[in-house]
């Protein structure tokens, strides 16, 4: 019998000063057997970072091949963005800049380890592909201070990550790379 996915609710006040954001979003995120907490918080921090209309988490979930784990589509429901957590081969990354105006990769992993195993890989402008990376440290942190159901504030200012769950704080930087 297969496992099922395991429901997370979460009410979010984000407030992004560099991008001029503010929403408040109650989010329900599922979270598959096979995926790690640390990569389901990378998963919404990269929803709440790339917070604009038309953004989704993705139907498949970690198991889709064809779809980010996060996307934005415009009013006709075209792909305008793809939005891939963790450590994405070179041929996913150089389909999704093929099929989406903008992609964007967000990691919760050593970066270096990242840009090393796409370094020299044929990549559709690899050159406008952002790989933004959470310190491992605040990740796990963070991802240890998940329950069920949890409210959270998220704020950004000057690439900062400040992070509240539940009355507990974590910051982080958010640094970028590119891939070209």
């Amino acid at each position: 019998m297969a496992l099922s996915a395991t429901l997370y609710t979460f009410t979010i006040q984000l407030a992004d000063v560099d991008r001029g954001v503010y929403q408040d979003l109650e989010l329900r995120v599922a979270r598959h057997p096979s995926e790690t907490a640390e990569y389901m918080l990378t998963r919404l921090l990269a929803y709440c970072l790339e917070y604009e209309d038309g953004i989704a988490f993705s139907d498949g979930g970690v198991s889709a091949t064809d779809e980010p784990p996060v996307l934005v589509r415009d009013l006709t429901g075209r792909l305008t963005a793809w939005i891939d957590v963790g450590a994405p081969d070179a041929d996913r990354i150089h389909r999704a800049a093929k099929l989406a105006d903008r992609v964007a990769i967000y990691t919760h992993r050593d970066p270096a380890k990242v840009l090393a195993a796409l370094s020299g890989k044929r990549i559709h402008h690899a050159e406008a592909i952002p790989l933004y990376s959470l310190d491992r440290g605040f990740v796990d942190a963070a991802a240890a201070a998940i329950a069920r159901r949890t409210t959270a504030s998220i704020s950004v200012t000057e690439r900062e990550l400040y992070l509240d769950l539940d009355g507990t704080g974590f910051s982080t930087p958010i640094e970028e790379h590119r891939l070209g």
